[in-house]
């Protein structure tokens, strides 16, 4: 046997010796660690100043943030959200399907219909309907200062434009579910006379991955738009605040408390589209 090859026979063994004695040394971020405290220390400053500052007065926020008229009027803006979210979403189903018809008429009016009530901002749409008295003093013989009252304007209004913003959700969302899938339906015995089953039972829950998360926004969006309707005087949290600091002048610990509970309010509202989303998207990539 050559010196060459006893050489390498020899060296062979110290390899593994040598492999096991490599350390590997993990990159240092030395940059993000320096921008992570940075960021820490400035919201510790901001806490602490929000914490001792004393124009909060922290104590009259504790008074207040669960007396009668605040707890009232986070109700009103409570119930108010929940029922405009659910006649704004039928709506914005029955727009959808018109959209999505082949009837020339119902496109036209869905189109329609979205197209002016997302061109008019909710603020104008709001004060439009609550001076609709002046365009139309009476209507089918009964005074529409009766009629239309600030809470039956409110809810008017606002379902009319979460419709226009919900049609186009739900249209975005049924047209995200493959055509096969409708040609699959057909082909389990759900024929043309069956086209609501299709929908309820194939298109729709398909459907519901794309439409829960834009939903949940809007129903976010929803509740914080409730505040608008506080210049019509329904008195919803905003409104109910307002009146206490009109009365005491405690403008900023008033605004504080409607400043907390909406965000008690989101932050729960948030829970729950986390929860249905994961629902919705059992099976597919998402959940993994």
């Amino acid at each position: 046997m050559s010196s060459d090859t006893l050489a390498k026979t020899s060296a062979a063994p110290d390899i593994p010796e040598q492999a096991d004695s490599l350390r590997i040394v993990p990159r240092r971020h030395l940059g993000q660690w320096t921008a992570a405290v940075a960021v820490l220390v400035v919201l510790g400053l901001a806490v602490t100043s929000v914490v001792r500052n004393k124009a909060f007065q922290w104590g009259v926020v504790g008074d207040y943030f669960t007396s009668d008229s605040v707890l009232r009027g986070l109700w009103l803006t409570l119930w108010l959200t929940a029922v405009v979210m659910v006649l704004g979403f039928a709506l914005g189903t029955l727009l959808a399907a018109a959209r999505l018809s082949g009837n020339p008429v119902l496109r036209s009016v869905s189109w329609g219909h979205v197209w002016l009530f997302r061109s008019i901002p909710i603020l104008v749409q709001l004060l439009l309907w609550f001076n609709i008295g002046a365009l139309y003093p009476e209507i089918l013989g009964v005074k529409t200062v009766n009629l239309f009252t600030p809470i039956a304007v409110a809810i008017m209004g606002l379902t009319l434009h979460e419709a226009a913003y919900a049609a186009e959700v739900v249209r975005g969302g049924i047209l995200s579910v493959d055509r096969g899938q409708i040609e699959a339906a057909r082909a389990l015995g759900l024929s043309r006379w069956s086209r609501w089953s299709r929908w309820w039972r194939i298109v729709l829950p398909q459907a519901m991955r794309s439409i829960v998360p834009p939903a949940g926004n809007m129903l976010i969006g929803t509740l914080k738009g409730t505040s608008i309707i506080s210049v019509i005087a329904v008195q919803d949290l905003l409104f109910s605040v307002q009146l206490v600091y009109h009365r005491t002048y405690q403008v900023i610990p008033l605004l504080m408390v409607a400043t907390l509970w909406y965000t008690v309010v989101i932050s729960v509202l948030g829970l729950g589209q986390s929860y249905v989303e994961k629902h919705y998207a059992r099976g597919s990539e998402r959940t993994r």
